[in-house]
């Protein structure tokens, strides 16, 4: 089937909120190995460094920050025993491949899109996609079982290197276009809400340097209270600096943007 253009997804602040389940898991995780809560603040400013995408990463390397800062003599913790705790607190600690047996923190994400948004870009002819750095469990929970989506196109944690390489984000790329990336193939926009997500489709960029690739962009839902209205502000501007075409302030308002960054025309 020909298409109009790619439509891609982060999964993590911009499919579901995660500050109260993967935000939480790395707080409580850091506490448990160093005694240390970490704030929302703390995390983002580690994370705008554009090379921290896995939250089991996060966790370590706050971690060892506060530990070496402190002169702490407390040992790093090997990262299968941090993994496992951080699991406990995220999917719950009753370990079960069935979702209806998690009990941790991811039980308090909510949406943050329906449906809908797949159904119009599909009625677009737009494909669509998701990139994500969770792990193939937690994103097929929230697509398939809270969304609905029937067999989404998806790379996880476990396809592909770690963003922002742009391996994963050009194989599905390839896999559901029409036609060969590049200079005659249709757009392809990735959305994601981090530093890291705006360097994958920069990177993207240098491997395919014929192909039209939009990198599109959005604050993690807690920063979208009104008391954290200038922190939003500076994590735009980290966002836009990273090389964003366009800060979106809903995932909802992604068609349109797209639609008006790549040119294709509405039905």
């Amino acid at each position: 089937m020909t298409v109009k253009g790619l439509a891609l997804f982060d999964i993590d602040g911009v499919i579901r909120d995660v500050s109260q389940s993967y935000r939480l898991a790395v707080q409580h995780t850091v506490r448990k190995f160093c005694g240390w809560l970490p704030n929302n603040k703390e995390i983002d400013s580690l994370k705008s460094e554009g090379c921290w995408n896995n939250d089991w990463d996060v966790s370590l390397e706050l971690i060892k920050r506060h530990i070496d800062l402190k002169g702490l003599s407390t040992k790093i913790p090997f990262q299968k025993d941090l993994i496992k705790e951080f699991n406990n607190f995220y999917f719950g600690d009753v370990p079960s491949s069935n979702p209806k047996n998690w009990n941790g923190f991811i039980r308090n994400e909510t949406l943050l899109v329906d449906k809908k948004l797949f159904e119009r870009l599909s009625e677009l002819e737009i494909a669509w996609g998701f990139v994500s750095g969770a792990e193939t469990a937690s994103a097929k929970f929230v697509l398939e079982n809270r969304i609905g989506l029937k067999k989404p196109p998806l790379i996880a944690m476990e396809d592909a290197p770690e963003k922002p390489d742009p391996t994963g984000l050009i194989h599905l790329s390839e896999i559901l276009m029409s036609e060969p990336l590049g200079v005659s193939a249709p757009p392809i926009a990735y959305l994601g809400d981090t530093v890291a997500d705006v360097l994958t489709v920069m990177e993207a960029r240098k491997e395919l340097p014929t192909q039209k690739f939009i990198s599109l962009a959005v604050a993690p839902p807690h920063l979208h209270s009104i008391e954290n209205l200038s922190d939003r502000r500076f994590y735009e501007t980290q966002l836009k600096n990273a090389g964003a075409d366009e800060i979106l302030s809903s995932t909802n308002d992604f068609v349109d943007c797209f639609l008006n960054l790549s040119k294709i025309s509405r039905l």
